[in-house]
């Protein structure tokens, strides 16, 4: 199934979308016209909690009235929201090795530009890439982002007004199910709700300085709106394997990365394995795989500019649309 929340008539609702991503079934009515209403049609995460007999109503539901069109409404007509507006947590990894060789390199060339340091530039491009540091082989590495600054397709975002170096992330995630703690990994896939697409948005040059700092991206990071998930969750039956899946970026509908989702360091399996060490893990937690080899603007040298519109697809899942626009323009 593909699981959306939208807003219809000022009020928040989830729905399953059609096969063909071109309707959405608004669950809660169909429930209501049966007479069976059910409080788990409320939300996402209201959904998430009521477990597997919730989500088979639901299938039942559309089994039986997904034709009525009188329940459903065009997915191009909608305002769809992040599938989950308000994550319980929100964890952002660093999987995808390319990716942890070439960001740092990226850094310095940013602060090369800044200086306007032609002979750095040329000296951080002849370097190799180097090893990747064993610390991303022996544990899955991650941070928390701001849970509250999440948007979802179709919205702009705006630019934060301290940065001038705007980045766009081709990422995918989990949103997660079933509270636990101390999960193997061999049990981790019972606790995996379903896949979106993440655009982990960055200001760049304000992350290049925070860093140094050692603790982990802030400012950089958690503006307003810069944490954009969507345009829906699927689960994981019609998924099939996560780990096989093409990934594209387009910026104003050129092509400016692909890339597959295999190769992630550590699985998500692993990753809740990881982050459940005598930490409970709560439903409605999302957690992003990181970005992508070649899958930004920092590794390729080509940032987003006012007014850019930014698609990042993932195989199965979708697109997520978003624009992005200078606050003082």
């Amino acid at each position: 199934m593909k699981l959306a929340t939208f807003r219809s008539g000022g009020r928040e609702k989830i729905g399953l979308v059609h096969s063909d991503n071109s309707r959405l079934f608004d669950l809660a009515a169909a429930a209501d016209r049966e007479g069976k209403s059910n409080p788990a049609f409320a939300s996402m995460l209201s959904l998430i909690d009521a477990g597997s007999s919730a989500l088979d109503q639901a299938r039942q539901l559309f089994d039986k009235s997904g034709k009525d069109e009188t329940l459903s409404e065009n997915v191009a007509a909608a305002e769809i929201l992040a599938p989950i507006p308000e994550p319980r947590q929100m964890r952002d990894g660093m999987s995808f090795p390319l990716h942890i060789l070439q960001a740092p390199r990226g850094q310095l060339k940013l602060a090369a530009r800044a200086k306007n340091d032609m002979a750095e530039l040329a000296r951080i491009d002849a370097e190799p890439l180097g090893e990747l540091p064993e610390v991303y082989r022996k544990q899955p590495i991650y941070y928390i982002t701001n849970r509250f600054s999440v948007r979802g397709t179709n919205t702009t975002v705006k630019w934060p007004r301290y940065s001038k170096v705007m980045d766009y992330e081709l990422e995918f995630g989990i949103v997660t199910k079933n509270k636990g703690a101390n999960i193997p990994a061999s049990k981790a896939r019972d606790h995996i709700f379903g896949y979106t697409i993440f655009n982990d948005f960055s200001a760049r040059d304000a992350q290049r300085i925070e860093m140094e700092g050692r603790l982990g991206p802030a400012k950089g990071k958690s503006f307003d709106g810069g944490n954009v998930m969507g345009p829906w969750i699927v689960t994981p039956d019609e998924i099939g394997d996560p780990y096989k899946l093409r990934m594209e970026a387009r910026v104003n509908g050129k092509m400016r990365s692909q890339g597959v989702t295999e190769g992630m360091l550590f699985s998500f399996e692993e990753i809740i394995a990881h982050v459940t060490r005598d930490e409970t893990l709560m439903p409605g937690e999302f957690i992003g795989s990181g970005t992508v080899g070649n899958g930004c603007g920092l590794e390729l040298g080509w940032y987003l500019e006012h007014g850019d519109t930014i698609e990042l697809e993932v195989e199965k899942i979708g697109i997520l649309k978003n624009k992005v626009e200078r606050q003082d323009a």
